[in-house]
C-alpha cells in the first residue's frame, strides 16, 4: 500500500513538475483544514465548468472472473450567483452538479442511463434516476441506496458523483513530505456502513490519491487508489483508478479516455426528458 502511494507520488511529481516546483519555490504557508478539503474536492470533481469522458470499467470478482462496462459520463456544474456564494455557510466546499451516464456495452445494459443531481445543502438528498430501456422504465434511486453497488461493480452509486463533503467531519491526522492524511467521520453514521474513512491527498496538486474505509471492528474493508493522471486542456485529471474489496479480494478498475472540458453542455440535457432521448451529439464521439 505504501509502495503504491510512493509510485503514484512519483508519477504526479514527474508529470506535474512545473506546478510542484513552483509551489515549492513559493514556500507558501500550509493551508488550513477547510482549505485542504475544499481544494481536494474541487480537484477531484470540479475541473472546468463541465466535462465528458468515455469510461472503460473492468469488474473482477473474488474468483478472477471478469466483466466489462463501457459508458460515457457527462458533468455540469450548477454554480450559484456570486452574491449567494456563502449561502450554505462556511462548510460550502462546492456547488451543485449534474451527472449523466450513458451505457454503451455490454448488450444487457446498452442504452441504460444513470443521472444524478448532486446537492451540497445538508437538508437535501441527492436526486438519482436510472432508466431501464428494456422496460422503458425510469426508476428513482432512494438516498438509502447511494452506498450500494453501481451496475455490479465495486464502486457505489455515491462514488460516481462523489460524497458531499458537508456530510462528514474532517480531521488532519498526519502531514508527510508528500501527503495530507485526513480522517473523515460521518455526521449521520446510521446512513452509512463505515465508521470513518481516511484520505491521502497529494500536497502539491491536492489530488486525493487513495481512500480507505473502515468498519466497526476498525478494519479497512474497501480501498480506492488512483494509478494514473494526465492534464487534458491543462486540468489535472484521473485517467485510471481502482476500487478494491479488501475482504473478498475482488476489485474494479476504471479507465477514462477522450476527456474534454468546458463544452458548454446545456442544462436541459440533465433532465428526465433526456433519459429516454440521450444527447448523442455529446455522447458519441
Amino acid at each position: 500500500m505504501k509502495a503504491a502511494r510512493k509510485m503514484l507520488a512519483a508519477v504526479l511529481m514527474a508529470g506535474l513538475c512545473p506546478l510542484a516546483c513552483q509551489a515549492a519555490a513559493n514556500e507558501k504557508a500550509a493551508p488550513d483544514l477547510h482549505q485542504i478539503v475544499e481544494r481536494a474536492n474541487r480537484t477531484a470533481y470540479y475541473q472546468g465548468e463541465d466535462g465528458r469522458a468515455d469510461v472503460n470499467m473492468v469488474i473482477v470478482d473474488e474468483q478472477g472472473r471478469q466483466r466489462t462496462r463501457r459508458f460515457t459520463i457527462l458533468r455540469r456544474d450548477d454554480r450559484p450567483p456570486a452574491d449567494k456564494a456563502g449561502e450554505y455557510g462556511p462548510d460550502q466546499y462546492a456547488q451543485d452538479q449534474r451527472f449523466y451516464v450513458y451505457f454503451h456495452k455490454p448488450a444487457d445494459v446498452s442504452d441504460t442511463v444513470f443521472m444524478v443531481w448532486k446537492h451540497v445543502a445538508m437538508d437535501r438528498d441527492d436526486d438519482r434516476w436510472l432508466y431501464l430501456p428494456a422496460l422503458d422504465l425510469v426508476k428513482r434511486i432512494a438516498a438509502s441506496d447511494e452506498r450500494t453497488s453501481f451496475v455490479g461493480s465495486h464502486f457505489y452509486y455515491e462514488d460516481v458523483s462523489g460524497r458531499n463533503t458537508n456530510e462528514d467531519t474532517h480531521e488532519l491526522v498526519e502531514t508527510t513530505d508528500t501527503y495530507f492524511v485526513l480522517d473523515n467521520k460521518p455526521k449521520r453514521p446510521e446512513l452509512v456502513e463505515f465508521t470513518h474513512y481516511k484520505m491521502w491527498i497529494h500536497r502539491e496538486t491536492f489530488l486525493p490519491v487513495q481512500s480507505e474505509y473502515y468498519n466497526k471492528r476498525g478494519e479497512a474493508y474497501r480501498r480506492y487508489t488512483v494509478s494514473s493522471v494526465a492534464r487534458p486542456q491543462g486540468y489535472l485529471t484521473v485517467t485510471e483508478a481502482r476500487m478494491e474489496d479488501l475482504q473478498t479480494g475482488g476489485h474494479t478498475t476504471i479507465e477514462y479516455s477522450q476527456v474534454e472540458y468546458d463544452l458548454g453542455l446545456p442544462e436541459d440535457i440533465f433532465t428526465e426528458r433526456y433519459l429516454r432521448k440521450p444527447p448523442m451529439q455529446y455522447i458519441k464521439k
